[in-house]
Order: structure tokens, then sequence, then C-alpha cells
């Protein structure tokens, strides 16, 4: 018998070391590819139709294709989206980045600073406590408090004006309290809290209204807000990522948001419930909380149709800032446009609608309701660019037409570039300096530049000719995949490397031509 012995050299344990690098690599960008591919695929199979106003129907996968179109034009850090038919709960998905900086994408459980949308859900709660003869919403909030109200230090600059007396329940929720949105946004810039017409007498969004009632509720029923809230509304719902203050279990998974030029904010952690906008949430939360309401859960009909009918008549040309005086009296009057108790209000050819809106540097949001048609949008994002697209997604995606985008400011992002100067293209003497071949053990990627693009190439079929683009000095990204080319330079400034970023890997390819 013979054997044959093999000698394991060290050139050879030195290859096999490169084939196993190689082959981490290939499969890194390969399974990512793979995965996006798959999920293509799989959406494309498993598309299921969406009802639109009109009856008409529009696939999933054509959502997500619209979606995805507009976010990149508009340049839109990320957006999560629900839709409701049938009132029911037909469609959630998140799509971008919750943190652009570690390429961590959006899902349907990620924290979105909820913003003005905490005002429809503490309407919500009010609406309960009148329904169960708590509150009434004809009687001055000064019946809902222990003293009189220029006697609480945040109120004591009131003392000179007692229509503070003739602010009622339903003011606050309607907008009438004849304060300014906030005290720091007070027009005459001393930033104090005033009441600039009669109560009742005329609409002007007013955060300082609700947190007035906030005070009038957790007073009458020793209750904080977010007891209220994780009782009435929160638990009852299946909401389990939502609250009023920062709870310890958001911190694994939660949106930064990204202001108009692409800059991301600092993430702020409210301590102290506010209910005109201190509220966290997910899509998936607020999605349930706007199917209840669509299904008359938690109400009854007539307290549901009292919150829902309207309360004052809208006829501002703009909502901000909602002290204006730019009064003009046919501007939506073929909508009907209102507002009711803590919603607004339109009519249009589907009958009825009820909408809210959230707004703050680095955050958008829009829930718009026709309940005839039993059918709801809900949209928030994580960046101020994502009301530019608000109009064409309601078009495009339920046919909506008839939401009031001017009065809303949701200027459509066509309108904007048509203001904003072209920005010239990146020369090609400047991509030139990326180009060439970049190593690493046995692979080989190549960076070549066509037409004014640049794209790479890996040489052992893991990755054909793709696109990158420039997301900031010498670092690249892929659109169709979570992956990103950082490109390294030496203390001559010449590119001597690149570093092949995805999820938590990196890899190190050295440029060799």
């Amino acid at each position: 018998m013979c054997f044959v012995r093999y000698v394991i050299t060290q050139p050879l344990i030195s290859e096999i070391q490169s084939m196993k690098k190689a082959l981490i690599i290939l499969t890194l960008l390969g399974i990512i590819f793979q995965d996006s591919m798959a999920q293509v695929k799989q959406a494309s199979a498993s598309a299921k139709q969406i009802q639109c106003l009109n009856g008409t129907s529009i696939s999933t996968s054509d959502v997500d294709k619209t979606i995805n179109q507009l976010m990149s034009v508009a340049d839109v850090a990320g957006l999560s989206i629900s839709i409701i038919n049938d009132n029911k709960i037909a469609y959630t998905k998140s799509y971008g980045y919750k943190n652009k900086e570690k390429n961590e994408l959006l899902d349907t459980s990620t924290i979105f600073y909820g913003a003005s949308l905490s005002k429809a859900v503490f309407a919500f709660i009010v609406m309960q406590l009148v329904q169960e003869g708590t509150i009434d919403l004809d009687k001055g909030v000064w019946a809902y408090i222990n003293k009189p109200l220029p006697m609480y230090d945040s109120y004591n600059n009131l003392a000179d004006d007692e229509r503070w007396k003739l602010i009622t329940v339903r003011d606050c929720l309607r907008h009438t309290t004849g304060f300014p949105n906030w005290r720091w946004l007070n027009p005459k810039g001393n930033n104090e809290l005033e009441i600039f017409f009669d109560p009742g007498r005329r609409y002007a969004y007013s955060g300082e209204g609700m947190l007035l009632l906030q005070l009038a509720i957790e007073e009458t029923t020793h209750k904080s807000l977010e007891e209220l809230a994780k009782e009435r509304v929160f638990k009852p719902f299946g909401m389990t990522r939502t609250s009023y203050v920062w709870q310890p279990s958001f911190e694994d998974n939660y949106a930064f948001g990204y202001n108009a030029n692409g800059e991301v904010l600092k993430k702020k952690k409210r301590t102290t419930a506010n209910a005109a906008g201190s509220m966290e949430t997910t899509i998936a939360d607020y999605s349930r909380f706007v199917e209840a309401v669509m299904q008359g859960k938690g109400l009854k009909d007539t307290i549901k149709a009292e919150m829902l009918s309207p309360q004052i008549s809208i006829k501002t040309k703009h909502q901000f800032p909602s002290l204006n005086t730019d009064t003009l009296e046919d501007t939506y009057k073929n909508i009907d446009l209102s507002y009711g108790l803590g919603w607004g209000l339109f009519k249009c050819a589907y009958g009825n609608a009820f909408f809210k809106e959230g707004h703050d540097d680095g955050w958008a949001h829009y829930n718009i309701n026709f309940p005839d048609k039993k059918i709801s949008l809900i949209l928030m994002s994580n960046s101020s660019n994502a009301e530019s697209i608000f109009k064409e997604v309601l078009e495009k995606i339920i046919g909506d037409v008839y939401t009031p985008w001017d009065w809303e400011n949701y200027e459509p992002y066509k309108i904007k570039e048509a203001v904003v100067k072209e920005v010239p293209k990146i020369a090609d003497t400047f991509l030139n300096q990326y180009v060439g071949t970049y190593a690493a053990d046995t692979v080989k990627a190549m960076i070549t530049l066509d037409g004014g693009q640049l794209k790479v190439e890996l040489d052992k079929g893991g990755l054909q000719k793709t696109n990158i683009y420039l997301d900031k000095p010498d670092l690249f990204s892929l659109k169709m995949a979570a992956i990103q080319f950082q490109f390294m330079r030496n203390a001559n400034g010449k590119i001597e490397k690149m570093i092949i970023i995805g999820g938590n890997e990196k890899h190190e390819f050295k440029k060799v031509e």
C-alpha cells in the first residue's frame, strides 16, 4: 500500500488565507445583492392591490416604485407609509435611512418624533372624557384648573387680560384661543404669551392652546397625560412603542431627523409630556391608532361625529404663520376647509375628509382619512424635504387631489427646483482621481468613469459594472444596496486605497493601477 504525503507550506497557507478573504468579500457583496434582487422578486410576486379613492387600484410594487423615485429626486432621507383600505391596515412599509451616517435603514418599528400628531391622540383622549361627562366642551378651561390661570408661572403675564376666562375646552381643540402657535413665535418678538383676538372668533393654530387644555385635564383627572394615554389609547390599540416621553426601550431603534440640506440633527429625548408635540411613535403604532379611529373604537358615534364636524371655518391662504391675516373668503370655499376638534376637515367628491399633520425641523408627517371610502394614508418622514413630495404621493397612491397642499405649505419639489440655482455637474477631472484598479489579495475592484458616472466592478463576477454616487468627498455609495466605498489618501493627497463597507463588514483594497 502506498501513501502520499502532502506538505502544507507557508506559501500555500497564505494562498488559502487569501482565497478565504476573497470569498468573504465576494460573499458580502453577493449576499447583499442577491438579497436585494430576491426582495424585488418577492415583492413583485406577492404584490397586492391597494384601493384608490376613485375605485381603481395600484399595486404595492408600484407604490414602492413611486415612493423610491420621489425620495430620490427630492433628497428625502427616510419615509414610512401606511395605507388603510376598508378601515383596516392594508400595507405598511419603510424606505430609506434612520441613520444615514451609519447606513442604518428604517423599518416599521423605528421610533419617529411624532411632532403634532401628538395633538390628534390628545384630542381623542379629551373626547373620551367628554363622552364620560368628566369634561364639558363649552365650559371655560378655568373651571378645570385649581387656581386662576394668571397665578400659574407660565401664564402670569395674562393677569391684565381677562379674556383668558373666555377660553373654552372647545376653543383649545379647534384652535380658536387667540394664542400664537407658541409664545416664542409671538409676532412682537417678545417671547411672551398673549391673546391676539377674542377667543372663538377665528382659527389660528396653537400648540399653546393644547398645552393649556393639558393642564386642565391633568388637574381634573389627577393623572398625567402619559398615564391617560397609556390607559385609553396606547394599551387598548396595541401601540407598544409609543409614548409622550422618551423610553429606554426606544434606544434600540430610533430615527434621526435631517434638515433640508441633508444634515443630521441632534436627537431630542423629551422627558416632559406635551400634548401638542412630544409623542414618539412608529408608523406601525400610529397606523393602529388611525385604524381604531376609522373603525369607531373608543368613541360613541355621536361623540366621534362631534369631533369630526366643522367647528370653525378656515379662510386664510396659508396655515402658518398661525396669526397671519391673509384672509381670502373664497380660497378654499370649494372644499369647505375647516377645523374640527383636534383634526382638520374638508369636503370633496368622495365625501368628508379629516386630516392631521406633524412638522418640525427634520420631521414631516401627514395623515389623511376618507371615512366614506374607508381609505386612509399615513406618511411619516425624518426629512424636512419630505413635504415637497406629499402632494405627488397623495395623488399617485390613493388619488387624493383635494388635500390643500398650498395651505399646508407642501410646496412640490419641482417648484422649489425652479428657484434654486443649477448645481454644476462634477467635472470628470475630479472623478478621474478615483479611477483605477484596487486589490485585496486575489480580488480586484475596478473603478471606471463612463459618461461622467463612476462605476465599480469586481473581477471575479461578484459585482458587474454598477454606478456609485458621491455622498461627500471621498465617500461613495450604491443606491440598490447599503454598501459604501470610502477612498483614503496618503500624505500627498493621492488616493492610495479604498475601503468597501457593508453592514459591520469592512474590507480594504489597495490601489495598484
